[in-house]
């Protein structure tokens, strides 16, 4: 198999080391707008070879995976296009989804399948330097079918996140950029909200003398990609917006709690709420110990019918939950 990389950064140089690691039969080609971080990745061993040129990169490619900033998809996809063979699968990692399956549509030929993918997991470094063979090992990775996806172009992508040790999650496309504007999204805009908020007042100087391990955790996700992270909103502007809209509201309700007078029971019924809700979610009890539906063993057409059956199986989860709290919820309390 012969597997090309587009964005040899931290994403597209950990695939490339985590596909090697795998001992998959492929040959890996990479290349990058920058032609050293494609050198780089070649040398840390996760590339056979390093490419200058996008479309030698391509000649011959089984499989394009485009690990590149969101919004230079758009123009790789065109570029590419009408240079792909027939049968040709491509994936890529964006963290939206809408508009890179527009892009698919409207840029790839119909022999082309192209099957949308997201992993899980990242970090704030940046670089082939930053990058892990171990990087997606546990990871959920999103697999989003396109419109004529083949079963068997779906089934290579599969392959391939099984292989790099991640865990292939099949969501709907709205869900998924709803759902990860909340958990990816939202806290990158926090982080970066609340260095400005900071550092622009006028006793910053004073104020950053001050600043210890809790400001460094929450602005970690501040020190990211910039041009990636622009591209997230450019593109996720609505799921992003409704769950700014909803952190707004939860900022107002509990400064309406602390500027009351004898508010101690409600901070602490707020605080004892948000310490709950956290211990669940890192004892996997959010969904009562219920877990992603499994795909093993499903017929290509049972799995895309649990892919788009996403919302409702997720409501089902809940009642299980709801069903259950009472029995589990002992647990979390302090």
């Amino acid at each position: 198999m012969n597997i090309t990389i587009i964005g040899t950064g931290l994403i597209g140089t950990s695939v490339g080391l985590a596909l090697k690691a795998s001992k998959l039969d492929a040959t890996i080609v990479g290349t990058d707008k920058h032609f050293d971080s494609a050198v780089k990745a070649q040398k840390r061993g996760a590339l056979d070879k390093a490419e200058r040129r996008l479309m030698n990169a391509i000649e011959g490619a089984h499989v394009v995976i485009i690990a590149t900033p969101v919004m230079a998809i758009k123009q790789v996809l065109e570029l590419i296009g009408p240079e792909l063979g027939e049968g040709t699968v491509v994936t890529d990692t964006g963290s939206t989804k809408g508009s890179v399956l527009a892009w698919a549509r409207e840029y790839l030929p119909p022999t082309v399948h192209f099957v949308g993918g997201h992993p899980m997991a990242g970090k704030e470094t940046t670089g082939p330097e930053a990058a892990e063979a171990t990087l997606f090992k546990g990871r959920r990775w999103c697999v989003l079918p396109g419109k004529g996806a083949s079963e068997d172009a779906v089934s290579v992508v599969v392959e391939l996140v099984k292989a790099m040790g991640a865990v292939p999650y099949y969501l709907d496309v709205s869900e998924h950029d709803s759902f990860v504007a909340a958990v990816s999204h939202l806290p990158m805009l926090l982080s970066s909200a609340l260095v400005y908020c900071t550092s622009k007042s006028a006793s910053w100087v004073d104020i950053s003398r001050l600043a210890s391990t809790g400001y460094k955790d929450v602005t970690r996700l501040a020190s990211g990609d910039a041009e990636m992270h622009r591209d997230i909103c450019v593109t996720n502007a609505v799921g992003i917006s409704h769950w700014i809209d909803a952190f707004i509201g939860e900022l107002q309700r509990v400064k309406g709690i602390i500027v009351r007078e004898d508010n101690e029971k409600e901070l602490k019924e707020f605080f004892d709420g948000a310490w709950e809700g956290r211990e669940r979610w890192l004892h996997g009890a959010v969904t009562a110990g219920q877990d992603a539906p499994s795909m093993q063993g499903m017929s290509f057409g049972q799995q895309m019918g649990e892919m788009f059956m996403g919302s409702k199986l997720m409501e089902a989860q809940k009642r299980l939950f709801r069903d259950t709290d009472g029995k589990k919820g002992d647990k979390f309390k302090r």
